[in-house]
């Protein structure tokens, strides 16, 4: 811990600096999960990256002390040792637990217990003057509610307390094949309302054929059973296998996954997205090149190599949540307006009001339980022109609110302020912002809004950006920085993918 203060102290002081000269700033965290193009510049940030450690592992109390930039895998490595398991774990190793609380992070188990922020007991936080506070449920409420989801525009979260529970060593998967989307979204609600489940999601692959996936944590592995894995080069990826098993077989079809390739199954492909660089690049899409360029084609990679190659300027990715009762409009909306395939399915219980994360003001017959969301993951090349890229974007961000739904804000984001409001309360949030001392922090519209004529002015700012544009040399760069990067290291030596060991649990 005494590390961890001497950090925290220089970031305070830091902070401090910038509140005294009225100066703005912003953070740099070292990674990002956003497919936002960052504006960093050295010399207007405070730099957080250092803040990447696991303090402590309370087995007894099941909790775990981490600093922000804590990535799930290491998390989870750290956690399984000790036989617990965080209850919410996003599925791309990379993603770490600052950016969970303070940004969106609903997964497989949300059904159950909510945003990953909801599995958090406390978070230390540096103001927007530099002071240094703890906020919970029962010290400083108001901010601790607020700063999950506000994107670090209430201050800067330098320490979390992690809930923890029980880990098994095995998921217990169920794939139930459905043959329409109205079936889809019936089914995910139904199976969330099992009280033995520990995960749901969907995929929808065409409207003919869909899967919603169940699973439970178990320590038993029948004698007969097949256990599955997909975090080798020579597994297959996971969103293929189920694909597979369930295109010709109407009846469930069970397996057994360890929990860590349970947790990480999307790691390799991002989902389907890797897909996405063989199209690019006119190369052919087979298990033996999928084998060959495995180390490109897991999420920090894929991540490095969008971001450097510019391709988010016209690569749609974006999270939106539903209520139950409009998810089947937006589908056929997305179906008739993008024509994306695969679609993700995430059933997740809503946090409570006011809050800036997706939310439907609409209450269960108690009066009090919000009713739960569906949400649904749009993944696939936009159009190329960028007028009308930000106008198909436009045309969603109007979609999703006409049918009562919200986007996830890690994305590309176009609302005017006076839009973004309309959904939020911003007199809460203003409110907290004058209390904490938030206000020479960018707020959170501006952090995540995107302005298309400073993207087109930063496309023309030089002759290397503007090159990107054309194929294939956005591509290339984007491989080459990837590669500089060495993250590809990270997924070789994890040891949650360990055939024996910590990825198995206890």
């Amino acid at each position: 811990m005494q590390n961890h203060r001497h950090v925290v102290e220089k970031i305070a002081a830091s902070i401090q600096h910038y509140f005294r000269r009225r100066e703005p700033f912003r953070i740099y965290h070292g990674s990002t999960n956003s497919t936002r193009q960052t504006g960093y510049r050295r010399e207007n940030a405070v730099d957080i990256s250092a803040l990447s450690q696991i303090l402590k592992i309370d087995a007894k109390a099941r909790t775990a002390l981490v600093e922000p930039n804590v990535p799930m895998d290491r998390l989870v490595e750290s956690t399984i040792k000790h036989g617990l398991v965080p209850p919410v774990v996003m599925e791309f190793p990379g993603i770490t637990a600052g950016g969970g609380f303070a940004g969106t992070g609903g997964e497989s188990s949300s059904f159950k217990y909510g945003y990953f922020n909801e599995t958090v007991n406390s978070v230390e936080i540096v103001l927007g003057n530099g002071d240094i506070v703890t906020a919970s449920d029962k010290e400083n409420p108001d901010l601790f509610h607020g700063a999950s989801g506000a994107v670090g525009s209430l201050g800067i979260t330098t320490l979390l307390e992690i809930q923890l529970i029980q880990a098994k060593k095995y998921v217990k998967v169920t794939y139930h094949s459905v043959r329409s989307v109205p079936e889809a979204v019936e089914k995910v609600r139904e199976e969330t309302s099992n009280p033995e489940l520990d995960y749901v999601d969907g995929i929808l692959f065409s409207k003919k054929h869909g899967v919603v996936v169940t699973g439970c944590l178990t320590d038993d592995l029948p004698a007969t059973a097949q256990v599955q894995r997909f975090s080798d080069a020579n597994d297959p990826w996971y969103y293929l296998h189920v694909k597979e098993k369930t295109l010709w077989n109407v009846e469930p079809v069970t397996e057994y996954i360890p929990l860590a390739e349970y947790l990480f199954r999307y790691d390799r492909g991002g989902f389907w997205v890797g897909a996405s660089a063989f199209e690019y690049f006119r190369f052919p899409f087979n298990k033996f090149t999928r084998w060959w360029l495995d180390d490109f084609l897991h999420t920090r990679m894929l991540y490095k190599a969008l971001h450097a190659s510019r391709q988010s300027r016209n690569y749609i990715v974006q999270d939106l949540a539903l209520p139950y009762s409009t998810v089947e409009k937006f589908i056929n909306y997305t179906i008739d307006s993008f024509g994306i395939w695969p679609l993700w399915l995430c059933p997740l219980r809503q946090t409570r009001l006011p809050t800036l994360h997706p939310h439907f003001p609409k209450t269960e017959v108690d009066s009090k339980t919000l009713k739960p969301m569906l949400n649904v993951g749009l993944w696939g090349f936009g159009p190329t022109q960028h007028d009308r890229f930000v106008a198909k974007n436009r045309e969603l961000e109007c979609k999703i609110r006409e049918l009562g739904g919200m986007k996830w804000l890690y994305a590309h984001t176009y609302y005017k302020e006076n839009e973004f409001w309309e959904m939020f309360d911003g007199q809460w949030y203003d409110g907290l912002r004058r209390k904490y001392n938030a206000e020479s922090l960018p707020s959170v519209w501006h952090k995540v809004k995107l302005d298309p004529d400073a993207q087109r002015r930063a496309v023309d700012s030089s002759w290397g950006t503007w090159a990107l544009q054309f194929w294939p040399l956005g591509g290339i760069w984007g491989i080459w920085k990837a590669i500089e990067s060495g993250e590809y290291l990270i997924a070789r030596n994890s040891t949650w993918k360990a055939r024996d060991g910590p990825g198995q649990g206890r």
